[in-house]
């Protein structure tokens, strides 16, 4: 395979890139949602565990019991989809990788194995084979940094669930709306290097 071909087959994985990337945008704003559905429940419990802040609702035998058993059966509900959503995050993460090592096998690997001068080589307006391989790398890595933080931040809420503090709460919340610390910038500037030749 020569090089304008091996450059054609990345550009086709970049595309595919990208794709998951409009993946992961939505799934991250579900994931949001979720998160803001839980905190809120969370802030809610200990208020609800006081008797006195029922009112007159108070003389309604078992009120409390079931307005907790309640709000925890939803809670439960949320941590659950919260766990699909994250799983469909690592997905996109797991087929990241395999973009990336796949692209790499192709220019490093077998009979068609480069020399650093080839990778570093640019034609016309076509980007190096390097700039797209380490293109490919950040976008993964990116990615896979961001998975991990929101599955800290996951298990930071399920702790809270236990023993609920309300800064503590708008601090896990806050760090999740501010993801994908992806910077999008960057991000475009890459894909549009990497289609230099579609414009």
């Amino acid at each position: 395979m020569n090089m304008d071909m091996m450059i054609k087959t990345l550009q086709k994985r970049f595309k595919k890139v990208r794709d998951e990337m409009e993946r992961w945008e939505e799934l991250q704003s579900r994931l949001v949602s979720q998160f803001s559905n839980a905190a809120s429940i969370i802030g809610r419990l200990e208020v609800l565990k006081d008797i006195k802040n029922y009112g007159n609702l108070s003389c309604i035998d078992g009120i409390q019991e079931a307005v907790l058993n309640k709000q925890m059966d939803s809670l439960q509900n949320l941590f659950l989809l919260m766990k699909d959503t994250l799983e469909e995050l690592h997905g996109i993460t797991l087929s990241l990788g395999k973009i990336h090592r796949d692209a790499r096998q192709l220019i490093e690997g077998g009979s068609n194995q480069l020399g650093s001068k080839q990778l570093h080589l640019q034609i016309g307006v076509k980007p190096t084979l390097a700039y797209c391989l380490d293109g490919l790398k950040q976008l993964h890595e990116m990615h896979q940094s961001e998975y991990n933080l929101k599955t800290s931040l996951f298990s930071g809420l399920s702790v809270l669930t236990l023993k609920p503090n309300p800064n503590d709460l708008s601090t896990l919340q806050q760090l999740l709306i501010d993801q994908p610390n992806i910077p999008k910038e960057e991000v475009e500037t890459l894909f549009q290097n990497i289609f230099a030749e579609d414009d």
